[in-house]
């Protein structure tokens, strides 16, 4: 599959360090954005989180425009019901992939960097 032209992984050594989590690790291990597997998983975490406010305030929107503009009926209130359960679906689902290539985008450094601890042995 390599035709010979180098790709993004040439330019750097066999172990990179995580911007996340400063980790090092092999190269093959990290994507593009040097974020490795267990960055990204925490990063869809956080992203979740957002989405699901994100989609509660867009069923709230709905709720508010169904019931000021549409004036439903009792006839058909499990329709209502569903679309508005639909809605809170579709909106967590479209925000938390937002938050998360904002996340991306944004390639905030060493995040989920863990500080060292106090050094064994030494002045406490």
């Amino acid at each position: 599959m390599n035709d010979g032209t180098p790709t993004w992984r040439d330019r750097y050594p066999d172990e990179v360090t995580c911007v996340r989590c400063l980790e090092v690790l092999d190269q093959m291990l990290l994507d593009r954005l040097l974020w490795c597997d267990d960055c990204r998983r925490r990063a869809r975490e956080r992203a979740a989180w957002a989405g699901w406010l994100g989609g509660l305030a867009f069923g709230t929107g709905i709720v508010a425009y169904i019931w000021l503009v549409i004036e439903p009926t009792d006839l058909v209130i499990g329709g209502w019901v569903g679309t508005v359960v639909a809605a809170i679906w579709i909106g967590q689902k479209v925000a938390r992939e937002i938050v998360y290539g904002v996340m991306r985008v944004r390639n905030a450094r060493a995040v989920d960097a863990v500080p060292p601890g106090p050094a064994l042995g030494g002045p406490a």
